[in-house]
């Protein structure tokens, strides 16, 4: 197990005083990676450096992007924050599920803006979605407390004997980088087939996709099948 394998990655943050309190929380907790999709704030800003305290250094590290599946391009397993139960076929965990958690691989836990939460398109890049137990007449926390929680779970579970997995050492799971070729192949064919119609209902339509896709746990080389046959289909028409 490695710290360094764990990102919190905050997606479309609003405010600077949130993100500085989310560095100093993941420095807190002896973690390296934070990671920001699309800001609100001029990233950084005095703000964002004087609420982190005595984490810059997790401030000046930290990586930004431009959406959500460069962030999440080399991670493994990516866990949504959610205070909202989602009517979806995705695996809803909670905190103590953490424990059954491969921390060796590359785990994102990823977290919304803090009006909003996580839109139902960017809980469909998760592996799961983890729900915090709170008061359920007042299930809202704020982003950096949900994030310390998170932090210091995690943290405390690292210290202890990592839970054997089953599968063999030779079977590679795929990266998110090869499913998103794969599903960028599928999604290809079917534009040219007219498949998504009405054309108002294809984002929606593409979130049911990726929720089929990132949910199945595929190896690299049943990643690399799949995408040698949607290859394949748009050839032969």
């Amino acid at each position: 197990m490695s710290k360094n394998n764990i990102s919190f990655i905050l997606h479309k943050p609003q405010l600077s005083e949130n993100i500085g309190a989310c560095a100093r929380a993941i420095k807190n907790f002896n973690f390296k990676k934070l990671v920001l999709i699309n800001p609100k704030p001029i990233f950084p800003n005095d703000k964002i450096l004087a609420t982190s305290v005595g984490a810059k250094d997790i401030i000046n590290q930290s990586k930004k992007y431009d959406n959500l599946e460069k962030a999440l391009s080399k991670i493994d397993i990516v866990i949504a924050t959610s205070a909202r139960f989602r009517n979806k076929n995705i695996k809803h965990i909670n905190l103590d599920d953490l424990k059954k958690i491969n921390f060796k691989k590359k785990i994102g836990f990823l977290f919304g803006p803090e009006a909003s939460g996580l839109s139902n398109d960017a809980v469909s890049y998760a592996n799961y979605t983890l729900q915090i137990p709170t008061n359920p007449e007042f299930r809202s926390l704020n982003l950096s407390h949900s994030l310390i929680i998170i932090a210091q779970y995690v943290s405390s579970l690292m210290k202890l004997k990592n839970i054997p997995f089953k599968k063999s050492k030779k079977i590679k799971s795929a990266s998110k980088k090869e499913i998103q070729l794969m599903l960028s192949l599928c999604t290809k064919n079917l534009d040219e087939i007219n498949f998504f119609r009405p054309k108002e209902k294809r984002p929606k339509m593409l979130e049911n996709l990726r929720n089929i896709f990132y949910k199945m746990d595929l190896s690299d080389k049943e990643a690399r099948i799949l995408s040698g046959i949607f290859a394949s289909l748009g050839k032969k028409r």
